[in-house]
């Protein structure tokens, strides 16, 4: 039996910060489906011609968006930037680092969106098992 698949986006613009004085505006789009319910997608689409997509747990995100969280490769955590509420995502890869501020009421109304496409607790009962063996077997 085949599942159908949801997907809840959000197109966003980012600010990539160069500097405390200076930033650069990012496009980027926020991305979560159904059919990999533990993970959250974000492209970015970059002047190169070809988009960058990170991707990493829904949840490293949510609690992001209340306190600081994550090590290694992706860090989130709220802050205000002068009189704006913006999620800052510290990106670190072998090619560099980045630093992006995001504006958080944008980001927590799309996890409200992916809460209810899959509600946390139940990424388990999204998952479809035996459509993913059957592929794995092929």
């Amino acid at each position: 039996m085949e599942r159908a698949t949801s997907v809840v986006e959000q197109e966003l613009e980012l600010n990539l910060v160069l500097s405390p004085e200076h930033s650069v505006p990012v496009p980027a789009r926020l991305s979560y489906g159904s059919h990999d319910p533990y993970a959250v997608h974000i492209t970015f689409h970059l002047d190169s011609g070809s988009p960058v997509t990170w991707v990493f747990a829904r949840e490293l995100l949510v609690e992001g968006t209340f306190r600081p969280c994550g090590q290694g490769d992706v860090r989130i955590w709220p802050t205000r930037s002068g009189r704006r509420s913006v999620l800052c995502l510290a990106l670190s890869s072998p090619a560099g680092d980045a630093l992006l501020e995001a504006p958080l009421p944008a980001v927590a109304a799309w996890l409200e969106r992916a809460h209810r496409l899959v509600p946390p607790g139940s990424e388990m009962g999204a998952l479809d098992m035996d459509g993913s063996l059957a592929e794995l077997l092929a």
